[in-house]
C-alpha cells in the first residue's frame, strides 16, 4: 500500500520530544520504570516507549499527560515544534509496512 502526500494536507509543523530531558526528568522524579511513568501520565506503557523510541510523535494525551505527571517541567522543556519531515514520514511508513510483512513467531 502506498502512502502518498499531497501539499493541501501536508502538515508544516510537528511536536517532538525531548527524549534526553523527558528521561532525565522522570529519574529526578522517582520514576524508575516507564510502567511507573505511565501508570501516573495514565497512558499505556507501550506508548512511552514507541514516545521515547521516535517511532510515535507525541500526541494531546502523551503531552499533557507528561506536563501532569512532570511537573513543573513546561511544554518548551519537553518538547519541540519542529517542521514536519516528510521524507522522514516516507522513511518510517516504509519500515512499518516491512514490520508487518514479517512472520509472527
Amino acid at each position: 500500500m502506498a502512502v502518498h502526500y499531497s501539499r493541501e494536507v501536508a502538515m508544516p509543523f510537528t511536536v517532538r520530544l525531548r527524549g534526553d530531558v523527558f528521561t532525565k526528568a522522570a529519574r529526578l522524579a522517582g520514576f524508575r520504570s516507564d510502567y511507573a511513568l505511565a501508570k501516573k501520565m495514565e497512558i499505556n506503557r507501550s506508548t512511552v516507549a514507541r514516545v521515547l523510541s521516535g517511532d510515535l510523535n507525541p500526541g494531546p494525551a502523551f503531552i499533557a499527560g507528561a506536563l501532569h505527571a512532570l511537573a513543573p517541567m513546561q511544554f518548551d522543556d519537553l518538547f519541540d515544534v519542529v517542521r514536519h519531515d516528510r521524507d522522514l514520514d516516507m522513511q518510517h511508513d516504509a519500515r512499518l509496512m516491512g514490520d508487518s510483512a514479517r512472520p509472527v513467531a
